[in-house]
């Protein structure tokens, strides 16, 4: 029981005054001679008894008349809150592509905001956290209408950050009683966000009425012939077999090709489609299937004639470059370190310093700006470098520098799968190739670089530095070392042209980092924008002088067709896709999630939770309660004083 106004409570003390008085209030009585009183001894006793018992009874009364008196104007009321506390609700409403689908009650998204909106209590401070937006201290009228308006997104919140969020709100705001609602169909994306969770959450999960799914999950491309193209449909089934499956493929929604095809249960199957080679080609892949999700029975990709890449090497002739860097994607070039054409230096894309013995101090400053200017650069030392003109030129990227050169006999056995460079490379960790081996090495003092492959003494071969530049510890000429014999020299020197312009892919995933050189001299102050048919957005970009940066995240967040523009001129296209995550029907185990979580309430529904918060919540007034009591009190005495007769 809590009081709204406990001070009175303090008034309690003076019950004692009634009391005392009653305890001194000691009636005396006079005595009056008789000649026989002996027969009326009896009757005097009970007569005190009997008088002693009224006047206790009545004392009895009175302070019960008091006390309840006192007791409702404290207005004592029964609740899980104090009075004068705020309510403050945290909700997270998982809004991402996943939820729009059916359960049993209607669209998963859409019930449960209109449940919300239909049992939120109308005097509590709600906070709203969707994968997008986050709305603090919002009214009920508010509350309602972000859920009205409330739409999908493509982002998903890592239960972590939420959990986080939850802990920060409820540590900020003091005098308030706060209880967070975590509302989702909890996808087995990662079970390991369910570990040390603080605070007490009721957890409602969503759960779609289908259980089966198919999807588009990647399109990739082969060249049969000159004038035609194989286009590759990796398809995802997710349930029972499925047969007859219309799949169809479009050009700028222009039909091309249609074709059906069968499934196993929970299996991936490749459609092959073959199309005409054309100069753009805006490809759409359509499913036609009534599943569970249907954003993923759409995929959009682009074949674009990509802008070959330059590439210069100095130094030693190396047949092994030309055959890497062949015409189809590349211009390459090469000079001697005597005969460089310097007008041509920043016309390429990436340039290989290969195995110069002495770097001029002319190059040096060339190769600086050149690499100042967003231009990838590679060196590979001569076994009898010059290591003074070395150490001139790698002395500006980030202290890196070349010891003395060691003679010994090392092998290269180690790869570092998950850099960055080798993305999309290995299918699977290597382990039993044939070592490549080198005569001597410059051990490089550097601790900013980050290795790529590395000796068995793991000291590195092959290291990139933050400025986009590229170090072979060794000379990898036939006279020092086997690297050109091994299977690492093609995905190595390939993958050094390939980032030096990255050129537009068949596709990019939306809520994710993707970066996009654009081959283009912009004059100053001039930028590129993104858009399609309905929006337009400026994305991060970093102007160098032969090419432009662009870094996309957060936008766009349709998926669809998009185009880089400068001023009314389009210079690529661009596909997005929904990330292929949220197709999964692979969800978390409540039950295990209940054994390990035992502050979190887990539920079906999003009516019960609200319910039986606004049950905890509601404040019962007793103080009508004690009113009665004090009139029943002032009765009781009344009677007393009229029947009781001593």
């Amino acid at each position: 029981m809590q009081f709204k106004n406990p001070e009175i409570l303090y008034f309690l003390a003076l019950l004692i005054i009634p009391i005392l008085v009653h305890l001194f209030q000691l009636q005396k009585f006079v005595k009056v001679p008789f000649t026989n009183v002996a027969f009326l001894q009896k009757i005097i006793q009970e007569t005190r008894k009997s008088s002693q018992v009224k006047k206790w009874l009545i004392l009895a009364t009175r302070l019960l008349l008091f006390t309840a008196i006192l007791f409702a104007f404290s207005q004592p009321y029964l609740s899980s809150k104090k009075e004068n506390t705020k309510q403050q609700t945290f909700i997270y409403l998982d809004n991402s592509l996943s939820t729009n689908t059916k359960g049993e009650k209607g669209n998963l998204l859409q019930i449960s905001a209109q449940e919300i909106i239909e049992n939120a209590a109308q005097k509590d401070s709600y906070s709203l956290q969707t994968n997008t937006d986050f709305y603090k201290n919002l009214s009920y009228d508010d509350l309602k209408n972000k859920l009205k308006d409330i739409e999908y997104s493509n982002r998903k919140l890592s239960l972590e950050n939420i959990f986080l969020k939850f802990k920060e709100q409820n540590t900020k705001e003091t005098n308030t009683l706060h209880k967070n609602i975590l509302i989702s169909d909890f996808q087995n994306n990662n079970t390991n966000e369910f570990t040390n969770v603080t605070g007490n959450i009721s957890a409602i999960s969503l759960k779609p009425s289908q259980k089966d799914n198919i999807s588009i999950d990647s399109v990739y491309t082969e060249n049969t012939i000159t004038n035609s193209v194989t286009i590759n449909v990796l398809v995802t089934n997710q349930g029972s077999t499925k047969n007859a499956v219309p799949i169809a493929i479009y050009n700028n929604n222009k039909l091309l090709s249609k074709q059906t095809f069968s499934i196993k249960e929970n299996t991936n199957k490749t459609i092959v489609f073959k199309v005409q080679n054309q100069d753009q080609f805006l490809g759409k892949i359509d499913l036609t299937l009534s599943d569970t999700f249907s954003f993923d029975n759409s995929f959009y990709f682009t074949l674009n004639n990509n802008k070959k890449i330059n590439v210069l090497s100095i130094g030693n002739d190396a047949d092994f470059l030309r055959k890497i860097y062949t015409k189809d994607e590349f211009n390459y070039t090469s000079f001697s370190a005597q005969n460089i054409n310097y007008n041509t230096l920043f016309k390429q894309q990436l340039i290989i310093v290969n195995e110069v013995e002495n770097i001029p101090e002319n190059l040096t400053k060339s190769l600086l700006e050149f690499s100042n200017n967003g231009g990838s650069l590679v060196i590979i030392p001569n076994a009898k470098s010059n290591l003074n003109s070395y150490k001139n030129l790698l002395k500006n990227y980030t202290n890196t520098n070349l010891s003395t050169s060691i003679s010994d006999t090392l092998k290269i056995t180690s790869i570092n799968f998950n850099h960055p460079f080798f993305n999309n490379v290995f299918s699977k960790t290597v382990r039993n190739f044939q070592y490549p081996s080198v005569n001597s090495y410059y051990p490089i003092l550097s601790q900013n670089n980050s290795s790529i492959i590395r000796f068995e003494n793991q000291l590195p071969f092959l290291s990139k530095t933050n400025n986009n530049m590229f170090l072979f510890s060794s000379a990898i000429s036939k006279s020092n070392s086997n690297f050109l014999n091994s299977p690492l020299v093609v995905p190595v020197f390939y993958n050094f042209g390939k980032l030096a312009l990255q050129n537009s892919k068949l596709y990019y995933n939306l809520a994710t980092k993707n970066t996009i050189d654009v081959a283009v001299s912009l004059d100053k102050d001039e930028i590129l924008s993104i858009k399609n048919e309905s929006s337009s957005f400026i994305p991060l970009q970093k102007t160098y002088q032969n090419k432009v940066m662009l870094t996309t995240n957060e936008q766009p967040n349709k998926a669809g067709f998009y185009y880089i523009t400068s001023k009314k001129n389009t210079l690529q296209t661009l596909a997005f896709n929904n990330i292929k995550a949220e197709s999964s029907l692979n969800y978390l185990d409540i039950n295990t999630l209940i054994k390990k979580n035992s502050n979190i309430d887990f539920s079906n529904s999003v009516a019960n939770v609200f319910e039986n918060l606004n049950k905890k919540n509601k404040v019962q007034w007793l103080w009508k309660w004690f009113l009665a009591l004090a009139i029943v009190s002032l009765l009781l005495e009344i009677l007393i004083l009229k029947f009781y007769k001593p």
